[in-house]
């Protein structure tokens, strides 16, 4: 939901914003992302796929997680390109297909990454508080899974940018008009399912932090010494929720209920307008830091694939 203007002037309560620094701070910031998480992500591809052809589930999601981030990132010279027009006053204006497939593969990526995170820590949930019941992480279950992940995405990814289409201007399609209560219905149901989409694997994924942090505490230390690995991808996995996508989906209530009028308060739009460019792209870097979770815990992958191979489990 980004109001594109140079300045915006929230009618319902007089109050008018500078944002013309957004174009120049877009366009830095999406090409260092793209950089980035353009080398990392295949990287992390090509090394998931030398890992034995036994895989783990834990592969299996870090291979999705590595696919959904870079849905994400070749829309990068798309945006980079119509930011950059935009900080030139550029006659050129995008299409309504321009809009909705940036913004699909946007919502694609954010959530993708959000579920499939969230997948690698109830997934290490399984492996430390429930040990016995390796039924839940079979290959074949994370499949499985991450098939109903990507329906459901790829679900959000056509209805979330349909709904900011209805909201849209109609000479200027990329821009939200706020301001007529038609329009601001679509928005705020947009909010409404994006927070919830949030909220759902954050609880689930701190309820998994929470009872590994309990079993381990009961382990002797020779026993939690084998556990390390595991808390380093679940310390992982939280960082980046608390980094990128905690800040991004609570400036975006306050940035939201601001623009549509729903909250009248002047000096909340004004900070949440600000903290927008920068919280946007830090959930933007969870793309960048996704790879990481990778490195820090390969020997883990490797481990386990090994595991199953000697075993014939899977």
């Amino acid at each position: 939901m980004d109001l594109m203007n140079k300045t915006i002037t929230l009618r319902s309560f007089n109050c008018t914003l500078d944002t013309s620094y957004r174009f120049s701070y877009y366009q830095i910031s999406y090409s260092l992302i793209f950089s980035f998480g353009l080398a990392s992500n295949l990287m992390a591809l090509r090394r998931l796929w030398l890992i034995p052809r036994n895989l783990t589930s834990t592969a299996v999601y870090m291979a999705n997680l590595a696919v959904v981030d870079l849905f994400f990132i070749v829309s990068l010279p798309l945006r980079i390109y119509y930011y950059y027009n935009r900080s030139h006053n550029s006659t050129w204006s995008p299409g309504r297909t321009f809009c909705q497939l940036t913004f699909a593969l946007k919502y694609i990526s954010l959530y993708g990454s959000i579920f499939f995170l969230a997948c690698i820590g109830v997934d290490r949930y399984v492996a430390v508080v429930h040990p016995l019941q390796q039924q839940l992480r079979r290959v074949r279950t994370a499949h499985m899974l991450s098939s109903g992940i990507w329906f459901l995405v790829l679900a959000l990814g056509l209805f979330l940018p349909f709904l900011l289409s209805a909201a849209s201007m109609s000479h200027q399609p990329c821009l939200l008009d706020p301001s007529s209560q038609r329009h601001r219905t679509f928005i705020l149901v947009t909010l409404g399912v994006v927070q919830m989409v949030f909220l759902l694997p954050a609880l689930l994924l701190l309820f998994s932090y929470c009872s590994i942090l309990r079993v381990l505490c009961r382990l002797a230390h020779r026993r939690k010494v084998r556990h390390r690995r595991t808390l380093t991808v679940i310390y992982w996995v939280l960082g980046i929720f608390l980094l990128c996508f905690a800040p991004y989906h609570i400036n975006l209530l306050g940035y939201t209920l601001t623009h549509t009028g729903v909250w009248p308060i002047c000096s909340l739009a004004k900070v949440t307008t600000a903290l927008h460019p920068v919280v946007l792209s830090l959930a933007s870097t969870n793309c960048c830091l996704n790879p990481l979770i990778y490195y820090f815990s390969s020997s883990l992958v490797h481990k386990e694939a090994a595991g199953n191979r000697g075993s014939g489990s899977q």
